[in-house]
């Protein structure tokens, strides 16, 4: 079955959960890797269009606020951390105005002694944050106004180090909506990463039939055997592995290989920063497979190029998206793009409607070849 289908959904007026260019709000996403936080430092960062000050204190606290002050609207994050009353605040390097972790405005350097002006009513977005396994996330509500605690669950991914072994990052020239489904494509692995260490043209394309199933706010690629052309699972963990994998929203994809004595996950983040610009962000944490801790200098470049790969083709994409905007689908490789646009629908109309979120996927198999 074929069909054509424009990926980037829009909103309406009565519509919550989701921006006028089709991001999901209410939801969690990555802010930075915790590496990148240095204690006593900031930076600015792009999230669904909007600027954020993601830092962390000298105390080593990780906060998140809109990187505009509210005075003569300079950023945040070009300012200073110094403590005020015992406290660690952000302070904006134009006026002077101090800011606490929780977006409060704590001191006004100008103000006399009988001013009228009460610093503490001045407030600037705060945006909760979690921290776990060497990854920062913040949360980003639908009401700009919200200041409690979300009621959606911090991102869990299973037992994890609390670091990973490596990092990479890089930037897609495409809409969110367009790079998730990139990434979740079963069938262009053969032709994009078809180096001789993952998936050599020799191999030849290979019949698949793999069982899926509905997961929390997402779908599983079932746990299996991995193919018998992928030929680097076996290399490093030896036999009897093992693969799944996941995706759940916003934009959350990761792979866990493990057999008995070793487990690997890889998690890839999808953090929107504007309407053609996402940003990557794949974390790679394992236990076990000491041949992996001697391949790290191998591993890290290998896994750039991967994704290297994957930027090509939304660029290459990007030239006929210029002309044409629907593209054609059909199953069963395409099966997972249409799951993710219905999510994403069942996810706005449960926020909207204030009832609880129903996972419209039902447990399937899906043939191709690849």
């Amino acid at each position: 079955m074929a069909d054509t289908t424009t990926l980037i959904d829009t909103a309406t007026d009565k519509q919550t959960a989701i921006t006028p260019e089709g991001w999901l709000t209410d939801s969690w996403y990555l802010a930075a890797p915790s590496t990148d936080l240095k204690p006593g430092t900031q930076s600015r960062q792009m999230v669904l269009g909007q600027p954020i000050v993601v830092g962390r204190t000298a105390a080593g606290e990780a906060f998140a606020l809109r990187d505009i002050c509210p005075h003569r609207l300079v950023p945040l994050s070009a300012g200073t951390q110094v403590e005020t009353g015992g406290e660690a605040t952000l302070q904006c390097p134009y006026h002077g105005w101090r800011f606490g972790t929780d977006g409060v405005c704590k001191h006004m350097p100008s103000l006399t002694d009988d001013s009228p002006y009460d610093p503490g009513k001045v407030k600037v977005r705060r945006y909760p944050v979690h921290e776990a396994n060497g990854a920062v996330y913040l949360f980003v509500s639908d009401d700009p106004r919200f200041d409690g605690v979300p009621d959606v669950p911090v991102p869990d991914f299973g037992p994890l180090p609390d670091k990973p072994k490596f990092v990479i990052q890089t930037t897609f020239n495409a809409h969110m909506d367009d790079a998730v489904i990139g990434l979740m494509d079963p069938a262009h692995v053969p032709f994009v990463h078809n180096q001789w260490w993952w998936r050599p043209p020799s191999v030849g394309l290979k019949l698949k039939q793999k069982e899926f199933i509905p997961s929390d706010r997402g779908w599983a690629l079932d746990r299996h055997r991995p193919s018998s052309n992928s030929k680097l699972y076996k290399w490093v963990f030896g036999a009897d592995v093992e693969t799944e994998i996941r995706f759940q929203l916003p934009g959350f994809r990761w792979e866990i290989i493990s057999n008995d004595k070793a487990r690997l996950l890889t998690l890839t983040c999808l953090t929107p920063e504007g309407p053609k610009k996402t940003r990557v962000t794949q974390f790679t944490w394992w236990t076990g497979a000491p041949l992996l801790n001697l391949a790290i200098p191998i591993a890290k470049p290998m896994a750039r190029k991967f994704l290297g790969q994957d930027a090509t083709m939304v660029d290459l994409q990007n030239l006929g998206m210029a002309h044409q905007k629907a593209m054609m689908w059909i199953d069963d490789i395409d099966v997972q793009a249409k799951w993710y646009q219905r999510l994403k629908k069942e996810w706005i109309a449960s926020r909207s409607d204030n009832k609880p979120f129903e996972n419209p996927i039902k447990p399937v198999t899906l043939r191709w070849r690849s």
